[in-house]
């Protein structure tokens, strides 16, 4: 393995929750007052901690959310996946390799650490990420684009940066590990391969992450 640890992105990489959530957040902002399709959702907020949806809309439209708007959605979103939410198919094989390699790894999510504990929970995930491995937007002072988080979940691993390799699926959190100084391979499984650039390279099945890190 030519990496020491393999850092993952969540929702979109490691739980099928994009579409549950970006149909929800839609939803919701249209409820509002501000129009947002499901394609509007993807494109300015999948991969990004939830201060960008309160940021963009007030740069837009002048505007605050409701006080409440994160508790409701996520709320709402906990509900959803509950009900829903599935593992992203070869995710548990793919950690079962690199498990058995030896090779460590983490998660490196904008959603909170609630968020990612209901999934974790609902998915079964849980089995291979526990407190020690697991990091939140929540634990930086800005999410992604931004490098931070990406650079605090290896500071916490012990591992240095040129020694990380990210895995990710969106256009916020590629831009995030290249400023980390990380590389990056893009899963395309939702996004246009043109929309990732800077990765090393893409893939769309969770059963070739393993050779791609040799």
């Amino acid at each position: 393995m030519r990496y020491e640890l393999v850092i993952f992105d969540n929702d979109g990489v490691l739980v099928d929750s994009e579409p549950l959530s970006n149909t929800l957040l839609a939803g919701y902002l249209t409820e509002l007052g501000h129009p947002t399709s499901y394609e509007d959702s993807l494109r300015d907020y999948m991969g990004a901690a939830m201060h960008r949806v309160h940021d963009l809309i007030l740069e837009r439209t002048g505007q605050r959310l409701p006080e409440d708007f994160d508790e409701v959605f996520h709320g709402r979103v906990f509900a959803a996946f509950e009900r829903e939410l599935e593992v992203v198919a070869g995710v548990p094989e793919m950690l079962e390799k690199l498990s058995a390699e030896g090779v460590a790894y983490c998660v490196a999510s904008s959603g909170s650490h609630e968020r990612i504990r209901v999934g974790h929970r609902k998915t079964g995930l849980d089995r291979w990420f526990r407190e020690g491995n697991v990091f939140s937007s929540q634990d930086v002072g800005r999410g992604k684009p931004a490098p931070d988080l990406f650079l605090y979940a290896a500071e916490r691993m012990g591992v240095a940066p040129e020694r990380c390799v990210v895995v990710e699926d969106s256009p916020l959190g590629v831009q995030a590990a290249v400023a980390a100084g990380m590389d990056v391979y893009g899963f395309t499984a939702m996004t246009p391969v043109e929309r990732l650039v800077g990765v090393e390279g893409c893939f769309d099945d969770m059963g070739e992450l393993p050779g791609l890190l040799a």
